[in-house]
């Protein structure tokens, strides 16, 4: 068992709304990021003794641990002996969940509390409500640019528009967390992951626009290294749901460099080479692999359905 459960051993018969709010070295923040919540779900008459907090500490080297389990009675403190990432801690925040639907928070400030009763009620009719943070929002330029280069690349795997990829603050229906739970990975990119993974299995998503705040303290993600792996995640993920979206643009690519090549030389010598049938077969196979990917992503995820 790789992580620890703590709390002072009171909580709600019934759970209809788990907040995970995963931490990591927040110790400047959690406090009152835990009282604001708290206070906010407390005066809310339909959550009022139905709701749990689950602060999931990723093996935080500061006071984070002893401060937010000391903070409010209900909280639930769930640790991980050593640091494996924001994602890790989400997957064991949707394993010891018990809410019907499960909100999550980051532990910075940035996410406003009285958005997680919108976000909850959201999914009485989608699976998925994500909180899509405007241009005003996003944490300097470069994010910006980033940020809207993968809402382009997701909209365009999924086929649906993608106005904020990157959000942590999300509410999904639990059982719908825990199918693809074990698909995310332990880095930043889980929002990533379980969004285009929700609309390519046909699941119901619905976005909320909020405005995060700054942070408190500062941030863990790096631009170039965590870039990288976004871009990584959404090609594993198209991979995994929709091949063709991957191979098709590669095999028409190959396919116009082979037209274009024969045209040049049967002007030029008036002849057809042989990099021109080069090009034209690897076309072809890549297009056919592209297919035989396609049933097999399908085949996939119908075993999952039955299951």
């Amino acid at each position: 068992q790789p992580d620890r459960v703590s709390g002072p051993g009171r909580g709600p018969s019934r759970v209809d709304l788990s907040v995970v709010i995963p931490a990591y070295n927040e110790a400047e923040a959690i406090g009152p990021v835990i009282v604001a919540l708290c206070g906010h779900l407390e005066q809310v008459e339909s959550l009022r003794g139905r709701f749990e907090v689950l602060v999931v500490d990723d093996g935080s080297s500061d006071d984070t641990a002893r401060i937010a389990s000391g903070v409010n009675p209900f909280v639930k403190l769930v640790r991980h002996p050593h640091n494996i990432g924001n994602g890790a801690a989400i997957k064991t925040g949707i394993r010891n969940a018990q809410g019907r639907v499960i909100v999550f928070m980051d532990a910075d400030a940035q996410h406003d509390p009285v958005m997680v009763q919108r976000l909850y009620e959201g999914c009485a009719d989608y699976d998925m409500v994500v909180g899509a943070r405007g241009r005003g929002s996003q944490a300097g330029v470069h994010r910006s640019l980033a940020n809207g280069v993968f809402n382009q690349l997701a909209s365009y795997v999924t086929g649906r528009p993608v106005p904020d990829l990157t959000s942590g603050f999300r509410a999904i229906r639990r059982g719908v967390a825990r199918r693809f739970a074990g698909l995310l990975p332990n880095g930043f990119s889980y929002p990533t992951t379980i969004t285009l993974c929700l609309l390519r299995g046909g699941f119901s998503v619905d976005y909320q626009p909020i405005t995060a705040a700054k942070r408190v303290g500062k941030s863990k993600i790096s631009p170039a290294a965590d870039g990288a792996k976004f871009l990584l995640v959404i090609a594993k993920i198209c991979m995994l749901f929709s091949p063709l979206k991957i191979f098709l643009p590669v095999s028409l690519y190959l396919f116009l460099m082979g037209l274009g090549y024969y045209g040049y030389t049967f002007y030029t010598a008036h002849r057809f080479t042989n990099m021109s049938m080069l090009l034209f077969t690897t076309a072809v196979i890549i297009f056919m692999m592209g297919l035989l990917a396609e049933q097999i992503a399908l085949m996939r995820f119908e075993r999952t359905e039955a299951e």
